[in-house]
């Protein structure tokens, strides 16, 4: 079904190679008897792109070919033969992640731990990063990673349900029920931010933000966190075991993708807690294994949005529970494209996230 004729031609940013990414026209893509053709209203840029476009990401398709976005937001233009579930002029958000559908991991709802990732033959996608996404005017998308988006949430807060279903789902593989317990949560960006508000949501009686730019840590006490610890000025290991009469959190939320956070979340978790890592690292981390084994901790590791948890994050936010739009603080048209990798590799004005506008 088609509500207007989309064109044949868009525009496109493809990566040509290693930190070349070039805006050019190409062919807008057709959907499949399941796919849905969506015209993009706007796609948010984070560090996993910065990955992307240096190069850096396995299994990205070839050099000349290959647009990248993940966290896209927009509206459906056409829908394939057999899809029913949506209509041309709905509003979406998206699942990065569709997994095959067939294999083990699949069927139990770990899709982004797909055993067929990267084999689009089997019906793997990961929208931007093993499949074309939506830095560009037009995108093709499985319809079992779309969301209807209600009316009350903007595209700007489209962009960041992404965001908060990765915190979800790693809070989900951790076992989810954290009412009444102490949570710190390492990392105020654009994943921590999402994670400390759903944290908020699920009835955790301490949110404790840790990071080391204070803007970032301003904005998590605007959206609710009542405890924010400047790593920069403080021992954040103190600080946290200073908040919790020195026992340690429940639970620790490794969300900084820094070198030496992993230790630092074993060192404020109690005795039979958790730490969950949801970040991605530039190099190997150290970590005394054996002070984990002796306080009987329990380390969890989630990457991605599974188990149907950017439904959860829909709902959340038209609940008025989780606030996306207050964390974009950068736009900029696709034509401009590089200018806003530029700013995020740079921290030019200290952006939070920065999104696209076809």
């Amino acid at each position: 079904m088609i509500i207007a004729s989309a064109p044949t031609t868009m525009r496109a940013a493809v990566l040509y190679g290693p930190g070349d990414l070039r805006v050019v026209d190409r062919p807008v893509p057709r959907p499949g008897p399941e796919d849905v053709l969506v015209r993009v209203e706007m796609c948010g840029a984070c560090g996993t792109d910065l990955k992307i476009v240096d190069g850096h990401f396995p299994q990205t398709p070839p050099f000349g070919e290959f647009t990248p976005g993940h966290e896209w937001t927009g509206v459906v233009v056409e829908t394939g033969s057999t899809v029913d579930e949506f209509q041309p002029g709905d509003r979406v958000c998206i699942e990065a992640h569709r997994g095959c559908g067939r294999c083990a991991n699949c069927l139990v709802g770990r899709y982004t731990a797909c055993l067929n990732y990267g084999n689009p033959a089997k019906g793997h996608r990961a929208s931007g990063m093993t499949a074309n996404g939506g830095f560009a005017e037009y995108v093709v998308h499985h319809v079992s990673a779309l969301y209807h988006l209600p009316a009350e949430l903007s595209a700007e807060d489209a962009v960041l349900i992404t965001t908060a279903g990765t915190g979800l789902y790693g809070l989900d593989v951790a076992g989810g029920y954290i009412v009444g317990q102490d949570v710190a949560i390492f990392g105020p960006g654009p994943v921590g931010l999402m994670t400390a508000q759903v944290c908020r949501a699920m009835g955790a009686a301490r949110v404790i933000l840790v990071g080391t730019r204070p803007s970032r840590l301003e904005l998590g006490a605007k959206l609710g966190v009542r405890h924010t610890i400047n790593s920069s000025e403080v021992d954040p290991v103190r600080a946290v075991l200073e908040l919790t009469g020195e026992q340690g959190v429940d639970l620790a939320i490794e969300a900084s993708g820094g070198l030496g956070t992993p230790q630092q979340c074993a060192e404020v978790t109690k005795r039979g807690g958790k730490i969950l890592f949801v970040a991605f690292y530039r190099d190997s981390v150290q970590l005394d294994l054996s002070a984990v084994v002796r306080k009987d901790i329990t380390m969890y590791t989630s990457r991605g949005e599974g188990r149907n948890n950017v439904q959860r994050a829909v709902a959340l936010a038209a609940s008025g529970q989780l606030r996306g739009k207050e964390l974009v603080t950068h736009r900029f048209p696709l034509d401009q494209i590089a200018e806003a990798f530029r700013v995020m590799r740079e921290r030019e004005g200290d952006p939070v996230k920065v999104v696209v506008v076809p």
